[in-house]
Parts: C-alpha cells; sequence; structure tokens
C-alpha cells in the first residue's frame, strides 16, 4: 500500500484558466521537479492523483500550479481549500533536510525509551509537537531548544527529555 505524506493545502484558486495556490510545508523554494502527481483525499485513505502541468514558484511557501483537466476557475475552486498530499517516495525528493516535516516517519525517542514514530509535525512560534502513536492514542510531545537532546539522521530518531508527568496523560 503507498504512503502519502501532507506537504500543505490548495488554499485558492488564481486566474480563469484553473491555477492553483498551494502553500506547502517542505522548507524550502521549490518547483517540484520530477513529481509527476499530488494527491487530493476524495475519501478516508482514498487518494486522487492530479498530474501536474506546470508550476511556478510565488514564494518560498507558496507555489501556483495548474493541473492537467482543471481548465476553469470554477473546477479549481473545489479543489480549495484541501490538503495536499506525495507519496513518500516524492516526498523524500523535495523535502528539505531542516524542513520540521521532514521528521514525520523518525522515531521519538524519551532518554532511552522509544515512545513511537512521528505521523504529525505541527509548527508553533517557540516548538514544534509531534503526533506519535502511544499506547492507542494519538500524543503531542513539544520538541524545543529546551528538551531537544540529539536529532540522529542517519538512525531517524529524535532524542527528546518529556517533561516529567506528559506521558501519564495519554497512558
Amino acid at each position: 500500500m503507498q504512503h502519502y505524506i501532507k506537504i500543505g493545502k490548495f488554499v485558492a484558486s488564481h486566474g480563469i484558466h484553473g491555477q492553483l495556490l498551494l502553500t506547502h510545508n517542505l522548507g524550502k523554494k521549490t518547483t517540484l521537479k520530477n513529481i509527476q502527481a499530488l494527491f487530493v483525499e476524495d475519501k478516508k485513505d482514498l487518494f486522487l492523483p492530479y498530474f501536474i502541468e506546470k508550476v511556478s514558484v510565488k514564494s518560498n511557501e507558496e507555489l501556483l500550479i495548474k493541473l492537467e483537466g482543471i481548465e476553469t476557475l470554477e473546477v479549481a475552486r473545489k479543489l480549495t481549500p484541501r490538503p495536499v498530499w506525495l507519496t513518500e517516495d516524492d516526498f523524500k525528493k523535495v523535502v528539505a533536510k531542516e524542513a520540521p516535516i521532514s521528521l514525520l516517519g523518525f522515531t521519538l525517542v524519551d532518554g532511552k525509551t522509544e515512545l513511537g514514530e512521528i505521523i504529525e509535525v505541527i509548527e508553533q512560534p517557540h516548538q514544534l509537537l509531534c503526533a506519535i502513536q502511544y499506547k492507542g492514542k494519538e500524543a503531542l510531545i513539544p520538541v524545543h531548544e529546551d528538551n531537544l537532546v540529539k536529532l540522529d539522521q542517519q538512525k531517524r530518531k529524535v532524542i527528546v527529555n518529556v517533561p516529567e508527568g506528559l506521558l501519564d496523560i495519554y497512558a
């Protein structure tokens, strides 16, 4: 089964020819070079591919995208505001290593205890919240300069000191 990663969302339609404005969290200016399709979740776990015709960079976090088969403003509006996904392989091609979203799939470790795989990264002004499955529940663990011990890119681990008592909430 294909694994998909949410990279942002279509926030608006643009122009009369069906272009869409995509805001993304890839951490760098990108043209999505060598990416053929973006995916939109139609129903729970059913991702529909939309093939990329043209991409132009608007800013570090915004792209104007023309998709095949989307020819009018009215059709483009049906895709806004909708989350946009990439396959895991395509995601790895375009994400910046320093982007918080690149932590998806890493293992979150408290000292020496593996807590779980990071399934979502929520950016906040002074910290990141990493969502993991912990004892059958989704747990949000803060990661910031005060509790980050080590980021091991090779072993794909984020080692933190979890605030005392936080995991008790999820037990």
